[in-house]
């Protein structure tokens, strides 16, 4: 399905034309009828904030003042109560005042999960700066370009991470580096020094309204075109988004009961969603990982009375594989999200998990990084398994107060069961892509986010993915654009020429595979991908295969077909 943990993009359609207002809007009720009418009544169509603003900021004020004791965020052995988590966070906010930031400025935030990620983002927004959630797997200059496109000027990383940033930091806005390790706030830290005890130290800042709409956030996504754009995101997004997933699961706001499981890294939009903002605004609990571990997570499980969890499939079959396994230990979890990735959630997978757990499993949402994911539910469809026979994948409806349609190449609504666009209109659509008016342009047209994804609906108003665009390289569940890794390998003097495509792969469901043309005398297969490694994330490191020529079009274009053809026939190039 659609993942709703990975970073994606907006793909600018290629019309020109968009359909009159009214025709959107008459289409848009039409839909919104019939989907009333199969709504499921497990889950509630109406909420009002707990804190009554659509702000993270208030919802943590609020919760410390109404349940301080109560722990927000468990991390192996330790517990931060929402009274810590809130003055942890203002002294974060007052060290950042402290070191010159002002509100407006960027901060980044360079770490795998741990509970200084949550309490930095929020430091961030309680000073009305701007959190920039900085991927920790990057190599030197996909950081240096998010670093510079953010214009981040305080980077929180980690002592590992150190030099790294160090070597990037004369060419990016980046005027102050401090660190934490990642078991700072552990019951027992590591010796490794930090500067975390001293950010601690400094005093509170003072309490400032939070404004729910201007820019809280820029969570960057793939492109088609060149490197990651910054999708621009206020907290009126995080807070919709948190609410309408918590509806989403057949809950109302503020029950204090669920506890959230949360291994997807924070530092994607996902994450964020799952292990930041919806146990925060509900005040509950997030037992937090840094990574996924089968044993660890039933253990925890089981420790913590986990109510809440969201996994890839695979992920999911793993733990029922373990060795041993008492079910007993999870029988606590009442929604089990499973996304998936490289395998498909179907029948004979629910009905084990289930025999085993007594849980359901279901498919988690459709979504992206510019709608801050989750923008349906598949909740109240998977008696007698009709959403998992459904073809192609069964995203569900709408959560409240989030419309979609499906259009044509002109924009124009298109009747149940046709094949088109996806568009999607929320209150969490992003605001714009961060200095790129043209490609805000192309994706935002008369409120409505135009995703370049195709889709269609049923008769239940229930929304079908059928695909991203062929762009899209999904791997371990990971979004990767060849446009992103062709700009990249494009920077080795010796490739001339680069068109990468996706290849089929039984364990990662795709990899990417680059067909590049060298220099006379150039750097052969293996060598280009060495450098790979050195320069780019792991995992979107190329398969590579040296030819000749490109394969082009007369108007000079490359025959992408063909290069899908011949990767789809390879066992693997060098890599």
């Amino acid at each position: 399905m659609s993942p709703q943990s990975t970073p994606a993009d907006v793909r600018a359609t290629d019309s020109t034309q968009t359909p009159p207002a009214a025709v959107l809007e008459a289409a848009a009720a039409e839909l919104a009828a019939r989907q009333l009418a199969n709504w499921p009544a497990a889950v509630p169509r109406e909420f009002e904030y707990p804190a009554g603003r659509p702000t993270m900021v208030d919802h943590l004020r609020h919760w410390a003042a109404l349940r301080p004791d109560a722990p927000a965020i468990t991390f192996y052995d330790r517990d931060v109560s929402y009274a810590e988590y809130d003055e942890f966070s203002d002294r974060f906010a007052g060290w950042l005042e402290s070191v010159g930031v002002r509100a407006g400025d960027r901060v980044g935030i360079h770490l795998a999960n741990c509970p200084q990620f949550h309490i930095a983002m929020l430091g961030v927004l309680k000073l009305g700066a701007v959190h920039v959630p900085v991927n920790p797997l990057f190599k030197g200059f996909e950081l240096e370009h998010e670093l510079t496109d953010a214009n981040v000027t305080v980077l929180l990383t980690s002592p590992e991470q150190r030099d790294l940033v160090e070597s990037v930091r004369a060419r990016t806005p980046v005027r102050l580096v401090a660190t934490t390790a990642l078991d700072d706030m552990r019951a027992h830290p590591s010796s490794t020094a930090s500067d975390w005890a001293e950010i601690m130290r400094a005093p509170r800042a003072q309490v400032r309204p939070a404004d729910p709409d201007v820019l809280a956030a820029l969570n960057y996504t793939g492109g088609t075109t060149g490197m990651p754009k910054g999708c621009e995101h206020t907290q009126r997004h995080m807070a919709y988004t948190a609410a309408t997933a918590t509806l989403a699961g057949g809950t109302g706001l503020g029950d204090a009961d669920a506890v959230s499981m949360n291994f997807l890294p924070v530092f994607w939009i996902a994450g964020e969603d799952f292990g930041i903002i919806k146990p925060l605004i509900n005040g509950q609990r997030v037992v937090l990982l840094t990574r996924w571990d089968a044993a660890t997570v039933v253990d925890q499980v089981a420790a913590y009375g986990v109510t809440d969890l969201v996994a890839t499939v695979d992920s999911y079959l793993e733990i029922l594989d373990l060795p041993g396994l008492d079910p007993a230990a999870l029988r606590s979890l009442r929604s089990t999200l499973a996304v998936s990735f490289v395998t498909r959630l179907d029948p004979p997978i629910r009905a084990r998990w289930r025999a085993a757990v007594g849980s359901v499993l279901r498919e988690a949402s459709y979504g992206m990084t510019e709608t801050h994911t989750a923008d349906t539910f598949t909740l109240g469809f998977q008696d007698g398994d009709r959403d998992l026979l459904a073809d192609p994948v069964f995203c569900g409806l709408p959560v409240p107060g989030t419309d979609i349609l499906v259009v044509d190449d002109d924009g124009r609504p298109l009747p149940v069961g046709e094949v088109g666009q996806i568009i999607v209109r929320s209150p969490s659509i992003l605001s714009g892509y961060l200095d790129d008016p043209r490609a805000t342009a192309d994706a935002l047209r008369d409120g409505w986010l135009y995703t370049g994804d195709l889709g269609r609906f049923d008769e239940w108003g229930a929304l079908h993915y059928l695909a991203r665009t062929k762009e899209m390289i999904k791997i371990n569940g990971m979004s990767v654009f060849p446009s992103e890794v062709e700009a990249l390998m494009r920077r080795h003097e010796g490739i001339e020429a680069i068109s990468v495509v996706p290849r089929p792969d039984p364990d990662r469901g795709q990899v990417p595979v680059a067909f590049v043309v060298v220099t006379e005398n150039g750097p052969d297969e293996r060598s280009l991908v060495a450098w790979a490694r050195e320069n780019l994330a792991t995992y979107k490191v190329p398969e590579v295969i040296v030819v000749d020529a490109l394969p082009m079009t007369a108007t000079g274009k490359v025959r992408k077909g063909e290069l899908l053809e011949r990767a789809a026939a390879t066992t693997g190039g060098a890599a």
